[in-house]
């Protein structure tokens, strides 16, 4: 016999319970069409990932269990049709004066207008990104349900993604008769994040004995994407299917029994760099952000610098150029070369370009405060005021014209302080908060190289990328006359930040003991402009923001 089994790879938003539920049942009724008998949504698919404080709110819950409801009543005339959907269940006692159930992390198994079952998620992650111990309590209990048409059926042993990162789960849910794993998910996107999960999963399945379908989420929800990237593991561990990446999918999974012997056959999408799924993520990041929250276009600085050019890019592959408006700021300080390669990679690009000098307003700035900084030579200070002059100018057209700000800081920047507090700061949207400089060269030279989107075969000019990088905010200025050359800076950024390991240990590792100690105190000194800065996209597996939590007043030095 044979199940069809279909993966719904679909994309939430938050908080959009009765949008959401639609999305189910839309796909349900056309994979039904199809001979689909067994739909898998990802995890918290009602409600989205992750509803953060909403999850507090009785109402929030209230409204994720009528939407279960929706969808049953809405899918029981399908004979025959089993559903998994993923929603948070229960209250909670530490906020009641009775006692009432518990909140979990849950999954309901409908068929025919009944929840056959409901599964609370058992293994709670509280790292990194994820705070679900603030949230849920952890299940004791494991889920076999029965799916297939009358007559012999599968039983299929439901997970929810961190359960099947451990062994217990899986093996009480072999005890319990099954027969197939399905384990649904939302995994946030780091880079190299798609192949840790699949040779997870096949431990796992090496460990059971039992053949897995791995459904999963795709979006991006605020500083974290979701690629998709579903699949099916024989159990023998061997890849029986992967869905695309980065786009929703209805992934068919044939489920085919004989001889007391599970066999599963599905499409298998082609591995992909690194640098396509960093693209890729990023792209969708923006588009999420920028869809989902309802602004109408977007708007950036345009230096002429690399930082800018690459958030051009993205923004233009994710966007389309009709909703991007660059706006170029010179200074007394700006190169030639500056505004022209800015021009070009603009008109590549087809996007709308402006020009509007700073020069009158900084001379206004220095003559209102003459008679303060008499006698004092002018340094950072005024430095500041320019790319705080940007920041007014543009987040002025931002209220106008209604078009969010996009930043374009990168990680070196952020983590050493290399950016300035209302000016190049200010903005809505971070775009390569979480990209390292060397990332962003090696980046912009990928783009060059490739054309995803069919926006343009090479829309960075070449001088952008082969020039030295600079703020242009003092004469023949350039970012290592402040810094640590970045092929030193980063992989020190990323040991110490990303790895946590110690001062020694990097000096061990080969590198200068003052570079190491300069690039680890401005970490620790900047903490306090991070925390003013714009919500950007998580593309690594540490990022300022949630992955970051110091403290601003520390007095504590390794």
């Amino acid at each position: 016999m044979t199940l069809k089994l279909c993966v719904a790879q679909l994309n939430f938003v938050v908080g959009d319970m009765v949008g959401n539920a639609q999305k189910i049942i839309d796909a349900a009724r056309s994979a039904y069409l199809e001979g689909v008998r067994l739909l898998l949504t990802p995890e918290l698919s009602i409600c989205g990932y992750a509803a953060e404080d909403l999850f507090l709110r009785a109402a929030f819950i209230a409204a994720c269990d009528d939407a279960v409801k929706t969808v049953a009543r809405e899918l029981a005339g399908l004979k025959d049709m089993t559903v998994v959907v993923g929603h948070p269940t229960g209250g909670d006692s530490r906020t009641r004066s009775v006692a009432v159930p518990n909140r979990h992390n849950a999954a309901s198994v409908l068929c025919e207008g009944a929840v056959l079952a409901t599964y609370a998620k058992r293994e709670l992650p509280n790292y990194q990104v994820f705070d679900e111990r603030r949230y849920f309590t952890p299940g004791q209990n494991v889920c076999v349900f029965e799916a297939g048409a009358t007559g012999r059926k599968i039983k299929v042993g439901l997970l929810i993604c961190e359960d099947a990162w451990f062994e217990e789960p899986a093996r009480l849910t072999k005890a319990a008769g099954a027969e197939l794993l399905a384990v649904i998910n939302a995994s946030p996107f780091h880079v190299g994040k798609g192949n840790e999960r699949e040779q997870m999963m096949r431990r796992r399945v090496l460990a059971t004995g039992l053949p897995l379908v791995y459904a999963h989420l795709v979006g991006g929800q605020d500083e974290v994407v979701f690629e998709g990237r579903s699949f099916a593991l024989n159990a023998d561990g061997a890849l029986a299917g992967r869905a695309p990446s980065f786009v929703e999918d209805r992934f068919v999974v044939h489920v085919n029994h004989a001889q007391d012997a599970i066999n599963l056959v599905a499409y298998a999408a082609p591995e992909r760099s690194l640098d396509a799924d960093l693209w890729d993520a990023l792209v969708l990041g923006v588009r999420d952000y920028i869809g989902k929250n309802g602004f109408p276009s977007v708007i950036l600085g345009l230096s002429g610098g690399i930082d800018s050019a690459l958030v051009l890019a993205l923004a233009v592959d994710a966007l389309g150029k009709d909703r991007v408006r660059t706006v170029m700021m010179p200074s007394p300080y700006t190169a030639d070369i500056s505004w022209i390669d800015a021009r070009d990679m603009a008109e590549r690009l087809g996007v709308r370009y402006d020009e509007i000098s700073i020069v009158p307003e900084f001379e206004a700035f220095k003559k209102s405060l003459a008679r303060e900084f008499q006698g004092r030579a002018e340094d950072t200070t005024e430095e500041n005021i320019q790319a705080r002059i940007r920041g007014t100018l543009l987040m002025a057209l931002s209220n106008k014209f209604g078009s969010i700000v996009l930043t374009t800081g990168n990680k070196s920047e952020m983590a050493t302080g290399y950016c300035t507090l209302y000016g190049d700061m200010a903005g809505g949207f971070a775009v390569i908060k979480d990209l390292a400089k060397t990332t962003v060269f090696r980046l912009a030279r990928w783009r060059n190289a490739n054309d995803p989107y069919g926006t343009h075969p090479e829309p960075i000019p070449d001088r952008i990328i082969t020039r030295p990088p600079s703020a242009e905010l003092r004469p023949d200025q350039t970012d290592q006359d402040s810094l640590p050359a970045y092929e030193v800076l980063d992989p020190i950024l990323e040991r110490y930040m990303e790895n946590d390991q110690g001062i020694e240990e990097i000096v061990a590792a080969g590198f200068a003991r003052a570079d190491v100690e300069k690039v680890t105190r401005l970490i620790k000194t900047n903490e306090y402009k991070r925390r003013q800065a714009p919500v950007g996209i998580r593309v690594t597996h540490r990022s300022f923001g949630k992955d970051w939590r110091y403290p601003i007043t520390n007095k504590f030095r390794a």
